[in-house]
């Protein structure tokens, strides 16, 4: 059953306005290199009401564990997506604490999945997304073939450029331990700002298309 994660939002309407299509998940990046970076305003109030049903993702490149620890707590995130270069260990001192952990790695040509045996034991989920110059958020899409080298022993996000372009291609993943599908950049009217009408139709044709997990 694959759920839904709309990851750069950030403006108070706009996450209301998400929250009325029941995605299984909100992404909010803690990354000050961000055009999507939450900033000082993030509503605090509004995400320690969201249902458990929609689970809270910071987003966070390289930062350190008493940054992540603080924003873990002040909002009431469910996870910590890693974005950058930390280690094994850094992922199990996180979990030690009680933080769920989702490693993100950088698909680009010649990636190595033997990479990813470290992790496992410390890792809820793997996410894999475009290499490009940033850490995330480059709006392209990596050739989806080199799935087929991975081991699938634990459950990934899938990200990179997604857009309703890609619905149709999603249905032909099912042999694959996809857990979740990232929408971000090609549902924007702006960056942080998502366009509602847009995530709506894409949750509508991943329903028609996929087996995609109903809220």
């Amino acid at each position: 059953m694959v759920k839904i994660k709309v990851c750069g939002m950030r403006e108070r309407t706009n996450i209301r306005e998400l929250l009325e299509l029941h995605p299984h998940y909100v992404g909010l990046i803690f990354y000050d290199k961000s055009p999507r970076f939450v900033g000082e305003g993030l509503d605090a109030e509004l995400l320690l009401s969201v249902p458990k049903t929609t689970r809270k993702v910071g987003v966070f490149v390289n930062s350190n564990f008493d940054y992540i620890l603080k924003n873990v707590r002040k909002y009431g995130l469910d996870f910590a997506q890693l974005h950058g270069g930390e280690t094994p260990e850094f992922c199990r001192s996180l979990r030690s604490k009680g933080v769920n952990v989702i490693k993100a790695f950088a698909i680009g040509e010649g990636f190595n999945f033997r990479q990813l045996n470290n992790f496992k034991q410390h890792c809820d989920f793997f996410l894999f997304d475009t290499k490009g110059e940033n850490p995330g958020g480059n709006g392209q899409v990596f050739d989806w073939q080199v799935l087929n080298e991975y081991d699938n022993q634990k459950p990934f996000f899938l990200s990179g450029g997604i857009g309703l372009d890609q619905a149709d291609s999603l249905a032909e993943m099912g042999h694959l331990n996809l857990h979740a599908v990232d929408l971000n950049s090609q549902f924007e009217v702006s960056a942080g700002l998502k366009d509602i009408a847009k995530i709506k139709e894409m949750v509508s044709r991943l329903r028609e298309t996929t087996v995609v997990e109903k809220e």
